[in-house]
C-alpha cells in the first residue's frame, strides 16, 4: 500500500483509537471489581474490552473493507492480505484495578510487516502513531528513541510474567542485573505503553515473554520508526508471533539483546 493511502487513513485510525478510549475512560469511572471475568490464570476481561474492540472493529471495516482482523477477543478474527491488529485494551489488569496507564492499540499489518501503528494511552490523552518510513510522532510532535550509549545509564522497562512460569529463572537472572547495573527496571503494566515510552525515551530498553502479535505489533513500528530496533529474544525477527519481544535505542541494542540472549538459551 502507497505511503499516501496509509496517509490518508491515518487520522481515521487515531479518531477511532480516541473514540474507543473515550468509551473505555467513561466506563472507569463506575467500574468495579464484580464487572470482570476470567480468560485463564491472571488474565482478565471485562465488557469494556469486549465493547471496546466491536466499536473498533466496526470502524475500521469502512475505512479498509477488504482488510481483515487479528484481534484480542474475538469479535471479528479472519486473516487476509492486509490485517488490523487491535488490542482494544492494552493494560486491562491496570484499568481493572483503577491504576494509570491503559491503552488502545490499533496496527495494520501486510505479509507480517507493521506498515501503520496506532496506540492511545488513555490516562495521559497521549496519541502514538507512526506510518512506515514515515517517522514517529505523539500529538503530532515527532519524536526519537533516547541517545543513552551504555546500559548503566538506561532505564529499563519490562512485563511481568503473569503465566507460563517455565521461564522465570532466566527472566528474574536478567532482572537482577538490570536491577543492579541500570538506572533501575519499571514494569508499567501494558506493552504498548511500554514501546511507546521507548519511543519518545522516557524509558531506553524493553524485553518482555508470553507476548500476543496485539500486545506489541503498533507499538513495535513505532520504535523503529522513532529510530529504535526490535528483535525476538534470538536477535531475529520472529517478534511480531513469537511471543517475545526485545526493543531498545540503536546504541545500546547490541548490548541488551546479548545478555537477554545469554540468559535464554
Amino acid at each position: 500500500m502507497e505511503f499516501e493511502k496509509l496517509n490518508s487513513i491515518l487520522p481515521s485510525v487515531i479518531l477511532i483509537a480516541k473514540t474507543a478510549g473515550a468509551f473505555i475512560q467513561n466506563e472507569r469511572e463506575d467500574f468495579s471489581l464484580d464487572k470482570v471475568e476470567v480468560k485463564g490464570l491472571n488474565d482478565l476481561v471485562s465488557y469494556v474490552d469486549k465493547t471496546s474492540e466491536a466499536i473498533i472493529v466496526k470502524e475500521l471495516q469502512h475505512i479498509l473493507p477488504e482488510a481483515g482482523f487479528i484481534v484480542e477477543e474475538n469479535t471479528l478474527s479472519e486473516k487476509k492480505e492486509y490485517n488490523w491488529i487491535v488490542d482494544p485494551l492494552d493494560g486491562t489488569t491496570n484499568f481493572v484495578h483503577g491504576i494509570p496507564c491503559y491503552a488502545v492499540s490499533i496496527a495494520l499489518e501486510h505479509n507480517n510487516e507493521i506498515i501503520l501503528g496506532v496506540v492511545y494511552e488513555i490516562s495521559r490523552s497521549e496519541c502514538f502513531y507512526a506510518i512506515k518510513n514515515g517517522g514517529a510522532f505523539l500529538n503530532e510532535k515527532p519524536i526519537k528513541v533516547s541517545k543513552n550509549k551504555a546500559l548503566k545509564d538506561c532505564l529499563i522497562a519490562t512485563g511481568f510474567p503473569i503465566y507460563n512460569f517455565e521461564r522465570i529463572a532466566p527472566y528474574l537472572k536478567t532482572l537482577e542485573y538490570f536491577m543492579r547495573s541500570t538506572h533501575g527496571v519499571r514494569r508499567i503494566g501494558a506493552a504498548a505503553a511500554d514501546l511507546c515510552y521507548l519511543a519518545c525515551g522516557r524509558v531506553d530498553a524493553f524485553f518482555e515473554y508470553n507476548l500476543n502479535s496485539w500486545d506489541v505489533a503498533a507499538g513495535a513500528l513505532i520504535v523503529t520508526e522513532a529510530g529504535g530496533k526490535v528483535s525476538d529474544f534470538k536477535k531475529a525477527n520472529n517478534w511480531l508471533y513469537g511471543k517475545e519481544l526485545i526493543a531498545a535505542n540503536r546504541n545500546v541494542f547490541e548490548d541488551f539483546s546479548g545478555l537477554i540472549s545469554q540468559n535464554f538459551v
